[in-house]
């Protein structure tokens, strides 16, 4: 039993990873259009990472979190509620670090690659542990 368990744990860890790549993409492409027209980086990494949380919630509650996904009404409402509170804590860390790193001169690229590790672990722990609370 406990072998199921670690490996759907890891199937699952795999469809995040997945989804986080998707989400991912729209993220850095809105990032990267928005520097390109010249918006100041921590702005546009804000507004791009706003655009990635829709595409992950969307990926995330069809594809990883389909078993725990709770039924329409106020228990969704709740979930996707703790979601969006997920998104802002790695909003949050995904803009101090660009900020912090543009600040020190650091091309906004490179923190924005820092920030993408960082937010997809704290993101990760959240939405596996409050989010979506694996009963398997």
């Amino acid at each position: 039993m406990l072998e199921r368990v670690l490996r759907l744990r890891d199937v699952r860890f795999l469809r995040y990873l997945l989804a986080s790549v998707g989400a991912l993409a729209v993220d850095m492409g809105t990032f990267l259009a928005l520097l390109a027209i010249g918006t100041w980086p921590a702005a546009a990494s804000a507004a791009s990472y706003s655009l990635g949380i829709l595409a992950h919630w969307l990926l995330s509650s069809r594809t990883v979190f389909a078993d725990t996904i709770a039924a329409r009404g106020p228990g969704r409402i709740r979930q996707k509620a703790l979601f969006v509170v997920s998104a802002l804590a790695g909003l949050v860390l995904t803009t101090a670090i660009v900020g912090l790193g543009d600040m020190a001169g650091m091309d906004p690229r490179l923190a924005k690659l820092a920030a993408i590790a960082a937010s997809f672990v704290l993101t990760w722990v959240l939405r596996v542990r409050v989010v979506f609370r694996c009963t398997a």
